[in-house]
């Protein structure tokens, strides 16, 4: 009887024991706001990111034997494996939950591989958000893992190595430089950076006037544009088609009368909120965040903050490409709104965003508050400056996106003037809907705005003024890291959640380097591109990468093989590759540096140990070389002395400005090593503008490398010479005068094109100008 007792007494103490359950998790930072939300029954450990890799110096799988991997736990990780084995082997149940995505599935199933631990312990968990919500019921809706998107992340994985392993060895061959390498998805962005400087060196500047003009009525003076000739879209090549339309439109025996008023309203819409594409943009152009540094602030928002009562995360899972958000989210976004901007501010049904294109990853919500009750004033005391600034780029885009639409008032007004239309327009907003929180335009609203006097139609009107103004067309602009995202994401070229460590990867490489903002590619990545756009057609691809992505969410969703997606493209791609190393000559990179003792160009060249140097291409008869740094401190000496002393400060610290080398020429480079602010070189004329009468003359180049002289004060003022201004005025008309280099041999003329003024110089006149 005693014994029963006894046994009784262990079993309830047995069954009242708690259970002991482990969370891995990827990132340490999760471990306190998961911590506070299950409580201590739950220990949080990481796995800090990937455990296990392909091996480094082989493939790592077997392409004979349908492409299986054979991965190794990377050597840094090993005392992470141990700790996660000893806790799991002491814990009842052990939830794997990293990432909710292809990457983080990836993660958990190397976890599981690793414990030594029953398979009916091991649950995969997954959460979009850090909140107790989302965190309890995961772990009430454990799952197993999900084979097929670890399949489809393998195999990601088997073709950037293949790609990565074995084109690396073809750049080395060609260029000689065993530091350079090849990647699926970095070389094609690459690409694209190289062919877009290729198109503005390309490009051919187009002259092209345009006519304002000052009317009134009754004291009411507005700016109409001159837009049609008899009906037709007016185009003006030239400042003589110009000055015969001004001179029609001064006449004051022409009749300006207006001819039609359009009065509409129109509505602007709220855009959907932030994936990871369009957050890293808008972060770019409205915060001048980086995308990496965009990704690593907003990690830290979902990830936790320490707030008045311990960590919360504060942002939805920001590796998204799904504009989706759950019914609870909008509920939130419902009650905030109507409770704090009342119900005009409402639509009458909740707005509803369309995927918009296709490669898209729907598991999980878009990027948003977890909490839209917390304000971003009403947390901003425990945020860092980036970090309240991003939160709240987040939380109004978000909120925005579930506002009413924006009402504004249109107005336009047409006039005659003989065969000629003029133009003119305003707008007004008249309600501000969901503007009130989120303006994407906010710079065009906030300029001022053209004010039209009330006008009926057939009213005269008197003309005060006639102004032509020239202007030239301009070439596409280099990428920014915005505007690449952009380019990257509409060629379904990689996923959001790799674009940060593309961008990095090139500029790391030397392939390119950032330039007041924009990305310019090197003289070596120019090369490199050349090399592998040359040989290997289909996967420098833009839609053969993009086609890529595709086959990868296809077995994700069970409707690929994943080995045969490998074979299919192994076979044609190893056929080019040892086509590519059997045949071909060794390619040397020519800088437009002469050699300072033979005059030969000199070649860029790389140590063994990886650094660049210039090597004169007369080796071994000349053997002349030298560094980045050399090159720099030759070029400035070989300026006269004021460039020498470069007395220009900052423009964003105040602090000194020097010389640099760059693959396009000189640049000024900020010494601060916070700052680090560059601009192009641009040599000044000395001559003052004498359009505003502020600003000097400087050279300038044209996107395609042709030499052209404007105004420093450029865009406020857009003065522009073909050739360089002497200094001195036209004796005939008082407009500068320029010198002009011809073949025949050099003049100094008038800028005044309708003025003639010429005369010849003499070579003893010329050599004092060098």
């Amino acid at each position: 009887m005693a014994k029963t007792a006894t046994a009784e007494t262990s079993a309830k103490k047995t069954s009242n024991k708690k259970e002991k359950a482990l969370v891995i998790v990827e990132s340490p930072a999760k471990s306190k706001t998961i911590r506070k939300i299950l409580g201590d029954s739950y220990q949080i450990e990481a796995s800090f990111g990937h455990i296990r890799d392909l091996p480094q110096n082989v493939l790592g799988f077997d392409v004979n034997n349908g492409f299986t991997p054979s991965f190794v736990i990377i050597p840094e990780k090993k005392k992470v494996v141990t700790k996660l084995n000893d806790l799991a082997k002491k814990s009842d149940k052990i939830y794997l939950a990293s990432d909710p995505d292809r990457e983080g599935e990836a993660i958990a199933w190397h976890v599981r591989q690793v414990l030594d631990v029953p398979e009916d312990k091991v649950f995969r968990i997954e959460f979009n958000e850090i909140t107790p919500k989302a965190v309890k019921y995961a772990v009430e809706h454990s799952r197993s893992i999900d084979m097929d998107k670890v399949k489809a992340q393998q195999t990601r994985q088997i073709l950037d190595k293949l790609v990565g392993y074995k084109l690396s060895p073809v750049l080395w061959k060609r260029l000689g430089n065993y530091h350079l390498s090849a990647g699926r998805v970095q070389s094609v962005a690459l690409r694209m950076i190289c062919e877009r400087e290729d198109e503005i060196e390309a490009f051919v500047p187009v002259e092209y006037w345009s006519i304002h003009t000052e009317l009134e009525k009754e004291g009411g003076v507005f700016d109409a544009e001159l837009s049609k000739y008899k009906d037709k879209k007016v185009e003006i090549k030239n400042e003589e088609e110009a000055q015969k339309i001004v001179d029609f439109l001064s006449d004051k025996s022409t009749e300006y009368k207006v001819s039609k008023i359009t009065n509409k309203t129109t509505q602007r819409k709220p855009t959907a909120p932030f994936i990871t594409s369009t957050l890293q943009r808008e972060a770019s152009s409205k915060l001048g965040y980086g995308v990496q540094k965009t990704m690593q602030i907003a990690q830290k928002l979902y990830e936790g903050i320490e707030l008045e009562n311990g960590a919360v995360g504060l942002i939805t899972y920001m590796r998204t490409d799904s504009v989706r958000i759950s019914d609870d989210a909008q509920e939130m976004a419902k009650d905030f709104i109507l409770k704090n901007y009342g119900e005009k501010y409402y639509p009458e049904k909740p707005n509803i965003y369309a995927k918009g294109k296709q490669n898209v990853q729907d598991a999980h919500e878009a990027i948003r508050p977890s909490y839209p009750e917390r304000t971003p004033d009403s947390i901003k005391q425990y945020l860092s400056n980036e970090q309240y600034r991003l939160y709240k780029l987040i939380w109004n885009k978000f909120m925005s996106s579930q506002m009413t639409n924006a009402q504004v008032a249109n107005k336009s007004v047409e006039i005659e003037a003989g065969d000629y239309t003029l133009r003119a327009s305003t707008s007004k907003i008249t309600f501000d809907g969901f503007l009130k929180l989120y303006n994407e335009t906010e710079e065009d609203d906030a300029a001022p705005k053209e004010k039209i006097p009330d006008l009926e139609k057939d009213d005269k009107l008197t003309c005060r003024k006639v102004l032509p103004k020239q202007h030239f067309t301009q070439p596409p602009p280099r990428y920014s890291e915005a505007t690449l995202v952009k380019a990257l994401e509409e060629y379904g070229i990689g996923r959001p959640s790799t674009y940060a460590s593309i961008i990095t990867k090139i500029q790391t490489r030397g392939y390119v380097e950032k330039l007041e903002k924009a990305l310019a590619p090197t003289l070596l990545g120019r090369t490199v591109c050349k090399q592998l756009v040359a040989q290997f057609t289909d996967v420098m691809d833009y839609k053969f990468t993009a086609g890529m992505e595709t086959k990868l969410d296809l077995i994700a969703e069970k409707k690929a093989v994943w080995n045969k997606v490998l074979e299919d493209f192994y076979g044609p791609f190893i056929e080019v590759v040892n086509t590519a190393m059997q045949n071909g000559e060794r390619v040397k990179i020519e800088s437009n540096i002469k050699c300072p003792n033979c005059g030969k160009p000199m070649l860029v060249r790389t140590s063994r140990q990886g650094n660049q140097f210039l090597g004169c291409s007369g080796y071994p008869e000349c053997k002349t070389v030298m560094s980045m740094n050399a090159l720099t401190e030759n070029m400035q000496t070989s300026e006269n002395q004021d460039q020498e002393k470069c007395e220009e400060k900052c423009e964003k610290c105040g602090s000194d400005m020097v010389f640099k080398q760059g693959p396009y020429g000189k640049y000024l480079e900020c010494t601060n090593e916070d700052c680090k602010f560059r601009k192009p070189y641009r040599r000044s004329t000395g001559v003052t503008c004498p359009k505003c009468g502020k600003g000097t003359i400087v050279e300038r180049k044209s996107k395609r490398g042709t030499v052209f002289f404007g105004c420093d004060k450029y865009p406020d003022c857009d003065y522009v010479l073909w050739n360089e201004p002497t200094g001195e005025l036209c004796p005939d008309c008082g407009a500068l005068l320029v010198k002009k280099v011809l073949k025949k041999g050099t003049t100094i003329e008038c800028s005044n094109r309708s003025c003639g003024y010429k005369k010849e110089i003499t070579e003893t006149q010329d050599d004092t100008k060098e």
